[in-house]
């Protein structure tokens, strides 16, 4: 964080001062609410959980060299006491992105916004200093856990904005207005606590509607082939770049297609130009994210070029999110398993049939969240996807979501040994460990509260090390 001091913080967040000294001392470290990363020059944020109380760890955070905790009661050494931990949380980080120099970009969609943040990160560090959201760490303390780790160096800071409900955004864009937004799509993801895709086209929208104006320097960038985005053009007063696939798309892709290990190929044309881009990452799913990614680029002043080279050298930076291993008996494992949502379960079964051309292919599938009324349906028709994309066996894993995946894959036609129901983790690593062939392809994806990720852990190292559990 830029250094601030503590009567400055106190005052910024409407908080009293308790067994502090010397006001003037700065806080020249990073703001954190996990003790174990409090250090020297740091500001502890003590938030009281279900499972555990911040302020239980103040005078150790204290002795690790935090300068003080931001809290809701006295605890003993020196702190910031306020009435809401969050609230004040937001404040300083307002406080903190007005007197930066950077340029904030923001971004939201129902699928695949952390892994076009990374992107995007990694396409702009080529260019100036970047901050950006660590992982998925996009909601109401996350976000301004994130703008505070900038400091005077930072030129671009690049936030991830979630949603959960309509005021959401607008929250979030009121702790750290953006210059640049970004909207990616509108999908079934959260559909069952939104009410409908309407419902979430209004909540991620919000974010363009907090843009400066084009005369005051505002960019929303808009998803040219998805018509829910495409008409956010419409609510906002900032300069509206479009990208995509669409024609009609100021920064689009030509010529896509797929290398033989499902790695996307594509000519990146922008209004400064065009260029050849091939990716690392795994799944055409990721072209309209690096197109979104390039549409940011160009308008933060890179060229065609640069961005064509920044992104064919991007990788994943945040786990689990189609991480591909190779074992040393050759087969692949593809975890993306961090989360899922009929979207991103499409692509990434479109990516295991790519990947998978002339080798067995297995998906190790389980609940999608939070789909509401629509939970069936979406179920189901994954399963049939995957009968339709020739899978060579899909294993569904859990209870009644897994067997509605299972049922879809029947109803398409998958009888016999091409589909099997499991009950748990375990009992899919079981069956994997059992039938796997060298050269098969295995992709394990659910939401995150099934925690499948344990599937694919296991069977990498299984591979490196031999029999293993799920944990």
């Amino acid at each position: 964080m830029i250094a601030l001091s503590l009567a400055e913080i106190a005052e910024v967040v409407g908080g009293q001062t308790h067994d502090i000294p010397d006001p003037s001392v700065q806080v020249t470290g990073p703001v954190v609410r996990d003790s174990r990363e409090a250090g020297p020059g740091s500001l502890f944020v003590a938030f009281a959980g279900e499972r555990a109380d911040g302020h239980d760890f103040a005078a150790p955070v204290v002795e690790a060299g935090a300068v003080a905790v931001l809290g809701t009661r006295p605890v003993g050494v020196p702190a910031i006491v306020v009435d809401d931990v969050q609230t004040a949380l937001g404040a300083l980080a307002r406080h903190v992105v007005r007197r930066l120099g950077a340029t904030l970009v923001a971004l939201t969609g129902s699928a695949g916004k952390t892994s076009t943040k990374d992107l995007i990160a990694q396409v702009l560090q080529r260019k100036a200093p970047t901050v950006f959201t660590p992982g998925s760490l996009n909601n109401e303390i996350g976000l301004p856990l994130t703008a505070l780790s900038a400091t005077e160096e930072t030129r671009f800071l690049v936030l991830e904005m979630g949603a959960r409900g309509i005021g959401h955004i607008s929250y979030l864009a009121g702790l750290t207005p953006p210059k640049v937004g970004l909207v990616l799509n509108v999908g079934s993801a959260h559909i069952g606590e939104f009410g409908g895709r309407e419902q979430i086209a209004q909540a991620k929208g919000e974010l363009v509607e907090a843009l400066p104006s084009e005369a005051d320097g505002g960019t929303a960038i808009l998803n040219a082939d998805d018509p829910y985005v495409r008409a956010m053009a419409t609510r906002t007063k900032a300069k509206v770049i479009f990208f995509g696939e669409s024609g009609e798309a100021d920064v689009r892709a030509e010529n896509v297609r797929l290398t033989d290990t499902g790695q996307p190929s594509f000519r990146l044309h922008t209004p400064s130009g065009a260029s050849d881009v091939t990716m690392r990452l795994y799944g055409e799913h990721h072209v309209s994210n690096a197109l979104a990614a390039a549409a940011v680029a160009h308008e933060l002043g890179m060229s065609a070029d640069e961005i064509a080279v920044a992104l064919s050298e991007a990788g994943s930076l945040s786990r689990w999110r189609m991480e591909v291993t190779e074992r040393p008996d050759g087969v692949t494992v593809v975890n993306d398993a961090y989360n899922a949502n009929p979207e991103s379960m499409r692509a990434a079964l479109r990516a295991l049939a790519a990947m998978g051309k002339g080798r067995r292919t297995w998906a190790v599938l389980g609940k999608m969240a939070e789909l509401g009324d629509e939970a069936l349906a979406e179920h189901d028709a994954v399963g049939r996807l995957a009968v339709r994309l020739n899978v060579s066996k899909l294993v569904a894993v859990g209870g009644r979501e897994a067997a509605w995946l299972q049922l879809g894959a029947y109803n398409e036609g998958s009888w016999g040994e091409e589909s099997v129901h499991v009950s748990d983790a375990q009992a899919a690593v079981d069956l994997l460990r059992s039938e796997l062939r060298p050269g098969d392809v295995v992709l394990v994806k659910a939401s995150r509260s099934v925690g499948l990720e344990s599937v694919a852990q296991a069977l990498v190292e299984t591979g490196a090390e031999g029999e293993v559990s799920a944990r």
